[in-house]
């Protein structure tokens, strides 16, 4: 059956690419020539292969290979069957379309959501996006600015027009949320039917360290009860953080670990190639 699979694929990736490859190419065909460049680079990775050792075991050259996971090769029948070979799968396998999701990381500050974000995107093959980076463009001042001096009120609008329109792109992406967003229930609703959510959860004490772990002595500082006063918060925002579509703890794990469990509890639910 994969023998007859992998003899349809080459087929019908003959006819379609052979039949309007030219200015001509419609989106459909752009986008198998695409999804084809993301399979083989996902599918390499996966076997920890290098393009050189990939380039190797095929015949072909790394140049090449580069330009067919950049998805701008029109590569042959030959050479498909050689490259799906030599990662051990079939042709069929490395034509199918996948509509990646966009994966937003839920969480408190501390979470992980900022150091676990661009390497999960990188194994996803999608960009690593910051709400609050979308915010302080939109605002055109530095976060602390637009809550020291302007207040929550304009922070929570902003965030929700930047999270519009950066969902109104429709583009798979790996997205780092503001740790406040589910206090907006339009904002978070909205959130949630266009995204794949994971909550990072994790213990207050594991929040604080992190912070400070990362040379922001602030929370400490600024009163005696911080710890008190994120257990509060946490408590507030837990129940809403659950309605995410996954849940991961990461305590007492490294960043490498949670990017693991997510890979995988996305891989369970049937939201990532």
């Amino acid at each position: 059956m994969r023998d007859l699979d992998h003899a349809q694929a080459i087929y019908c990736y003959s006819a379609a690419i052979n039949a309007h490859y030219s200015s001509d190419v419609d989106a459909h065909e752009q986008a198998l020539v695409q999804a084809l460049g993301k399979n083989v680079r996902e599918r390499r990775r996966g076997r920890g292969l290098t393009r050189a050792a990939l380039a190797e075991r095929s015949g072909l050259s790394a140049r090449f290979l580069g330009e067919v996971e950049a998805g701008r090769a029109n590569i042959s029948v030959v050479k498909l069957s050689r490259v799906a070979r030599s990662l051990g799968c079939t042709a069929a396998d490395l034509l199918q379309l996948h509509d990646a999701p966009t994966v937003a990381l839920l969480g408190l500050r501390g979470a992980g959501k900022s150091t676990v974000g661009p390497e999960l995107a990188r194994r996803l093959g999608v960009p690593f996006v910051e709400l609050d980076q979308l915010v302080e463009q939109r605002a055109g001042l530095p976060l602390y600015d637009v809550f020291s001096v302007h207040g929550e009120s304009l922070y929570r609008r902003l965030e929700a027009e930047a999270l519009a329109d950066f969902l109104a792109r429709a583009e798979p992406a790996v997205l780092a949320t503001g740790g406040g967003i589910v206090s907006s229930r339009e904002t978070f609703d909205r959130l949630k039917r266009a995204c794949v959510t994971v909550w990072l959860r994790a213990r207050p004490e594991d929040h604080m360290g992190r912070v400070v772990a990362q040379g922001d002595q602030r929370p400490m500082q600024a009163r005696e009860d911080a710890m008190t006063e994120l257990r509060q918060i946490l408590g507030t925002r837990a129940p809403l953080y659950a309605e995410a579509d996954l849940v991961v703890d990461t305590s007492g794990a490294s960043p490498r670990e949670v990017v693991e469990r997510v890979s995988d509890a996305l891989r369970r639910a049937g939201r990532a190639a």
